[in-house]
């Protein structure tokens, strides 16, 4: 059996899974790995057949996605090219991790494609969705990366096909302690914004790791350091609390770990902010953004001692069991769906 196995490299959360999925593929049939992004800081450590630009979200500096960086590298005439490049009909059977290229030419080809993403977990009828409407950013998220059959996971289960956060075996093996400090992973954000916010709190010892620079500094209480993923790892472990974006990755770990949890949601990321809902109605606190506005919440977050319990089972291998004996050498049933978005590539 031939597999596809598509991964979107746009932030560390979808590569990190990918790590722990690849091997389990790997004993099903012969894997062909593609990557599109350009925004991650992990690799990962398997032969990567297919590395496309795709189309990259761009982080910015105070709080969300930069619109115009993000405009600037979109290249809609490569993105199509690369979509036409990718001959998908050779495989037995596709899944896409949030990834556009491998979607996009699966309807081309009128192929079915699996969708393994948190990302289809967000949109199903039973998960919590913001206060605050967003079309356009719901839109966004159904046809950035549109797939035939849908398997996700949530921070809790919502039915048989949306699963509890895989957690990768790095994390599993930790052994968490608390020596005190607090963990920072707030990409949109900038150093000075960071530090000026939570040098307020001359009290606590923040552990900051920053994507806009490349190396480790100390301002009064904070100490600033670039990613490096076995050193977020021993922060995390060791931390009383972890402040963050509302991704998936940080936030399953964090919880899967018993931390002290606070999310701030990027802004213009619907996703974001469908997880910060489900957080939200689990008892995890949330912070509109990080302004002086918002910053009683975190000292009202730091003198609270709640922890949300979860349990997260490894079930990786379950699930894909269970899409390789729905799916494999499928044949794809054509609907108005694949009609309509097939045109746009003839």
């Amino acid at each position: 059996m031939k597999i596809l196995y598509a991964v979107q490299g746009t932030g560390n959360g979808h590569i990190t899974r990918a790590i722990e999925i690849i091997p389990f593929l790997q004993k099903k049939g012969e894997v062909d790995i593609l990557v599109s992004g350009i925004q991650s800081d992990i690799e990962l450590p398997f032969k990567v057949k297919y590395k496309f630009n795709g189309l990259s979200f761009i982080f910015g500096k105070q709080g969300g996605v930069d619109i115009w960086k993000t405009y600037w590298k979109l290249n809609s005439r490569k993105l199509f090219k690369e979509i036409k490049s990718l001959d998908v009909k050779k495989y037995d059977l596709i899944i896409s991790d949030f990834e556009p290229v491998s979607c996009w030419a699966a309807i081309r080809a009128k192929k079915p494609c699996i969708g393994l993403s948190n990302q289809a977990a967000t949109l199903h009828p039973l998960a919590p969705e913001p206060k605050k409407s967003d079309l356009l950013g719901k839109l966004v998220l159904q046809n950035y990366a549109p797939t035939t059959y849908n398997y996700g996971y949530h921070f809790k289960s919502l039915d048989k096909n949306i699963y509890t956060p895989i957690i990768r075996k790095e994390v599993r093996d930790l052994k968490p302690t608390n020596d005190g400090h607090y963990t920072v992973y707030l990409p949109a954000y900038d150093d000075e914004r960071i530090i000026k916010h939570l040098k307020k709190f001359n009290y606590i010892k923040w552990q900051v790791f920053s994507k806009h620079n490349n190396k480790k500094y100390k301002v009064k209480n904070i100490t600033l350091m670039p990613i490096d993923k076995d050193l977020f790892l021993e922060s995390m472990a060791s931390a009383e609390g972890i402040l963050c974006n509302a991704g998936f990755g940080t936030t399953s770990e964090a919880l899967f770990l018993k931390k002290k949890l606070m999310v701030i949601p990027m802004k213009k990321q619907y996703e974001q902010h469908c997880n910060a809902a489900m957080l939200k109605s689990m008892g995890v606190k949330v912070m509109k953004k990080l302004n002086k506005k918002h910053i009683d919440k975190i000292s009202e977050w730091l003198k609270e001692r709640k922890i949300v319990t979860v349990n997260y089972p490894d079930i990786t291998e379950k699930i894909i069991d269970t899409i390789i004996a729905n799916h494999a050498g499928q044949k794809l049933i054509e609907t108005d769906f694949e009609s309509s978005h097939y045109n746009m590539f003839q």
